[in-house]
């Protein structure tokens, strides 16, 4: 893979930001599109939803009082952010998807109170993104080196660079992605990031709890009807991006929560009979009424699950912090001795 190297010559030299992707890089959606809906059951993988439009219909969701795990995540933040940093005594943080480090600037905010911040290091596929929160945070927090990464969290996590000697590090993965992965994916995963981290350094990943089914799915079947939007755009994506003619509005948006495996299932439900041509593959599709496309699932813990997949993983859990309602869950780990 390529690496494109470029070092922003303001606040000191502070930020260097690299870039993983590479020319190949746009087969991904073409790949999945290729693997996922030519199977039996149809399914695409969720990073697929968040284009521009994508993006800011998912910042509309955030918003909604249905939508919980956002605002669950940001009040643990809030109120715990300067107790994470004195246990973990962290100098990094390395962010997995870091978005516009939105819910991060509280963490960098206490390490900076508390005298230890060194070197944030996010890792988003959005250069963008990755430049304008790097700018700004060098601004905001003196003395903090930005070392961005501009690459897929799954793919690109070998050119995360070594930590700064001796201090102890954070590697952080809000918002609960963790759970879009399957069981055996998520273990292995989680594998893959112990590898990140030395004996002084931990961990802290966000977990959607298992609660009461309704709540769940009120928070993605909103009333507004905002996250059926953010479904069906995962289709118009494919229209611009593989010259497909796939009729949106043709599809109705799905939720529901898998009581035996514990998460909740997005489907896009065909209305009517479809044929859909993806122009840029030769592909040509066919979806009988009613046939259902898996976009995303999301699964929910236990803190018996939690501890399970980290001890899989080779780790051990060292708290969990929970929002005042129980409803979502910050979870700090490290390597098991």
């Amino acid at each position: 893979m390529d690496s494109i190297t470029a070092t922003t010559c303001t606040a000191e030299q502070r930020i260097v930001i690299e870039s993983f992707l590479g020319g190949g890089d746009h087969r991904t959606l073409a790949d999945d599109v290729l693997d996922g809906l030519t199977r039996p059951f149809k399914e695409l993988p969720p990073k697929h939803f968040y284009d521009a439009v994508g993006a800011e219909l998912f910042d509309q969701i955030c918003d909604l009082p249905e939508y919980y795990p956002t605002r669950c995540e940001r009040a643990i933040l809030e109120e715990r952010s300067a107790e994470i940093v004195a246990r973990t005594g962290a100098a990094e943080l390395v962010e997995l998807g870091s978005g516009t480090a939105a819910k991060t600037r509280l963490l960098l905010a206490a390490m900076h109170e508390a005298g230890t911040l060194d070197r944030y290091v996010p890792i988003d596929v959005t250069e963008s993104m990755v430049r304008a929160s790097a700018q700004r945070l060098v601004e905001e927090f003196d003395g903090l080196r930005v070392h961005g990464i501009v690459g897929d969290f799954e793919r690109h996590l070998g050119h995360v660079p070594a930590p700064v000697a001796d201090r102890p590090r954070i590697v952080a993965f809000l918002g609960g992605t963790i759970g879009n992965f399957t069981p055996g994916s998520r273990r292995r995963y989680l594998r893959t990031l112990s590898a990140l981290l030395g004996p002084d350094d931990f961990l802290l990943f966000g977990t959607d709890l298992v609660k009461d089914p309704a709540i769940i799915e009120a928070a993605y079947d909103d009333a507004a009807g905002v996250t059926a939007a953010f479904n069906r755009n995962v289709l118009t994506v494919l229209n611009r991006e593989l010259d497909a003619n796939f009729e949106p509005d043709a599809y109705d948006h799905v939720a529901f929560f898998d009581r035996d495996r514990e998460w909740i299932e997005m489907r896009l439900r065909a209305r009517r009979p479809q044929r859909v041509l993806v122009g840029q593959l030769g592909l040509r599709l066919t979806f009988a009424a009613g046939e259902e496309l898996r976009t995303e699932i999301s699964a929910k813990f236990t803190p018996e699950r939690i501890r399970g997949d980290l001890a899989a993983a080779g780790m051990e859990l060292v708290d969990s912090l929970t929002d005042q309602d129980g409803l979502f869950a910050l979870n700090l780990a490290r390597v098991r001795d």
